[in-house]
């Protein structure tokens, strides 16, 4: 893009300042900020938020470091699990994050994404027994291959606008002019 993505002007703040607050107003707790390229320039923009911030030194070997560093972080803390969101799907709401966890309290499945056409995937909130296979991923791939390889462990919401995904400079100007 020419820029850092997370900074890119979204309903009056940045993409990565509405996850933020989308995740702030759910039950998660702690919300934990992982950053990658760009974290000097990034990290100041965000720092008013109660956000426990973290920078990823191996960025460069792909999202998978970052999930990794991320579970690391988050080490011996008692949680049930984990949501992973990121700052490209603009229509992201508290909404959406609570469906993930009302869901998956509802369930006896480990996994539970979202659904968006014929894609499921991210957002997803993952139990803390699939954190081993998590720590498993490399390079650049997310947790989306752990969910397509488990359907029959993964229950989904539906995440209307979910596919909308800003990989481009086109697509937010897309996005924008909406």
């Amino acid at each position: 893009m020419g820029h850092p993505k997370q900074l890119l002007p979204y309903r009056g703040q940045t993409l990565l300042g509405h996850v933020i607050q989308c995740a702030l107003a759910s039950s998660c707790s702690p919300v934990v900020v992982v950053l990658g390229a760009h974290a000097d320039k990034i990290a100041p923009t965000i720092v008013q938020f109660p956000i426990e911030i973290i920078k990823n030194p191996d960025w460069h070997q792909g999202m998978s470091s970052s999930i990794q560093y991320a579970l690391d972080y988050l080490g011996e803390r008692s949680l049930e699990g984990v949501i992973f969101l990121t700052c490209d799907q603009p229509f992201i709401s508290t909404d959406i994050i609570e469906q993930l966890i009302d869901l998956h309290t509802q369930s006896d499945k480990p996994i539970t994404a979202s659904q968006y056409g014929e894609i499921i995937g991210i957002p997803a909130l993952f139990a803390r027994n699939v954190f081993p296979e998590l720590m498993q991923l490399k390079g650049d791939v997310g947790a989306k291959g752990i969910i397509q390889k488990n359907r029959d462990r993964v229950a989904t919401i539906k995440f209307k606008g979910g596919e909308i995904d800003l990989d481009t400079f086109a697509d937010y100007q897309k996005l924008i002019s909406n």
